[in-house]
């Protein structure tokens, strides 16, 4: 039988405007206390940006989701975050924020390889 552990998932969406509450899915972390894993794979469709707000700054957008996947990763990409534990940087990009880039709720599952659920929730959520 295969070990599957514990994992947890925050999709990760864009929301141009937030008056209008419009939002969409560009991304995924997956956090595993168990192999103290984190990772984030991000994907920003363009089209869906502009065609929510014209105006976007797609520049900036990406530059946000390039950081979250920073974060994850440790180490100087992720700022202040570089000293704390895969769990610490995990509930940091999770916490409720108003900005365009934001974490959806928290899921969670069962793996046996945190790092192929990343690919997998990216392509079932995102792409």
């Amino acid at each position: 039988m295969i070990k599957r552990d514990v994992f947890e998932y925050a999709l990760v969406r864009v929301v141009p405007r937030m008056e209008r509450g419009e939002c969409f899915n560009a991304g995924v972390i997956v956090y595993c206390r168990a192999h103290s894993y984190v990772a984030a794979r991000t994907h920003l469709d363009e089209a869906k940006l502009l065609a929510l707000d014209p105006r976007a700054d797609v520049a900036g957008v990406r530059a946000a989701l390039r950081g979250v996947e920073g974060v994850c990763g440790g180490g100087a990409a992720a700022g202040q975050a570089a000293g704390d534990d895969a769990g610490r940087r995990f509930r940091w990009l999770i916490a409720p924020r108003s900005t365009v880039v934001q974490p959806g709720p928290v899921h969670t599952g069962l793996t046996a390889d945190p790092a192929a659920e990343v690919e997998r929730l990216l392509e079932l959520l995102v792409r």
